[in-house]
């Protein structure tokens, strides 16, 4: 299980940002689970050079510029010269502030360009009766995957992330055979955009209110390949025994 640690907007102290990568690393020392860190910007910079260790860092966004005159902009070059390995492309967060698909489209180009590992984060607003729910998520993976090289698309990780259960209690996300029944059309949709099997293998991960509690049992029989966290992430006590009922 591949479980990226997202953690937003929630640390803004180094003292406790160092805190939680040592938790985290002590942690995945110890399941042996396959754990990625994505700080906030200045403190990426602070925690990924020089590591060693089995945790990995990601970038929570990245820039479609590629340099130049673009005063605030984080380019997907300079994560990669820190050491960083993944980036998330197209959060519900940042489409919200105006990512269009052509942006996350973009910036998942920039991203393997520089030796990123993207994550594509797609989701749906709410659910209808009517299936169409399941078109927004057929648009949202062929508008970002169709502009890259066939052999591209499958470097990309997919997290999905229904918008209607981030943010809230374990109670509120996704029942796990409904997860299940998304997992299997996202692979469906990638099959029709991967070269050969290369959908079978590709990481399909699921976000949206995972607790300790309810982990385990969403990855018990949804096909999920591991978990894209939030608010739980970042107290390490709630994360350590969220990452311990995967294993």
């Amino acid at each position: 299980m591949l479980v990226i640690a997202n953690w937003k907007a929630y640390v803004e102290d180094i003292g406790k940002a160092k805190k939680l990568a040592a938790a985290s690393k002590a942690l995945a020392r110890a399941t042996r689970s396959a754990i990625v860190l994505a700080p906030p910007v200045p403190l990426v910079g602070a925690l990924a050079p020089g590591n060693r260790s089995s945790v990995a860092f990601a970038a929570q966004d990245i820039s479609a510029t590629t340099g130049g005159a673009e005063t605030g902009e984080a380019t997907a070059q300079a994560y990669a010269s820190l050491g960083v390995t993944y980036a998330l492309v197209g959060h519900s967060e940042r489409r919200a502030k105006g990512d269009t698909d052509a942006l996350v489209a973009e910036k998942l180009a920039h991203a393997l360009a520089h030796g990123l590992t993207p994550v594509l984060c797609i989701g749906e607003r709410a659910r209808d009766g009517e299936g169409r729910y399941l078109s927004f998520i057929r648009e949202e993976l062929t508008s970002a995957l169709k502009p890259l090289a066939t052999k591209e698309r499958a470097r990309v990780i997919v997290a999905y992330e229904p918008l209607w259960a981030i943010g809230k209690t374990a109670a509120d996300a996704i029942p796990s055979d409904n997860l299940a029944e998304m997992v299997l059309y996202i692979r469906k949709v990638l099959a029709e955009l991967l070269p050969g099997k290369s959908s079978s293998r590709a990481l399909v991960l699921y976000g949206g209110s995972v607790e300790p509690e309810n982990a385990r049992n969403l990855a018990a029989d949804s096909g999920i390949d591991g978990f894209l966290v939030g608010h739980a992430s970042v107290d390490p006590r709630t994360f350590a025994l969220l990452v311990k009922r995967l294993v």
